[in-house]
């Protein structure tokens, strides 16, 4: 079943956004790491798919424009930003997270 997140930006209260965390600059460090993950993640799994599309040679004549490499780009064009894919997990309680200072408290 596939998620239901939004392809363009929405306004958001930043004291829910804060809520989970107790500081908003905590949640912004979590989002950004999850996005970063998010957008690696898309771009490993394009550039496997567009590999199958490349050739040895690169001369004029064999450019053309393949219509399964268009409808793969476009693809991943249409999905939405990772920042508003890790910004909708958050709210939705999908991510797991740990601060830094709890794994040092913890260890001694």
């Amino acid at each position: 079943m596939e998620k239901k997140i939004p392809t363009n930006t929405i306004t958001r209260d930043i004291k829910d956004l804060a809520a989970p965390t107790g500081n908003i600059y905590e949640t912004v460090v979590i989002l950004s790491k999850r996005a970063n993950q998010i957008s690696l993640a898309e771009k490993k799994e394009l550039a496997k798919k567009l590999e199958d599309f490349r050739t040895d040679r690169d001369t004029m004549d064999e450019v053309f424009e393949n219509k399964e490499q268009i409808e793969i780009s476009k693809y991943y064009e249409k999905l939405p930003k990772p920042d508003l894919v890790a910004i909708s997990e958050f709210e939705n309680g999908e991510l797991s997270y740990r601060m830094a200072q709890e794994d040092s408290a913890a260890a001694e």
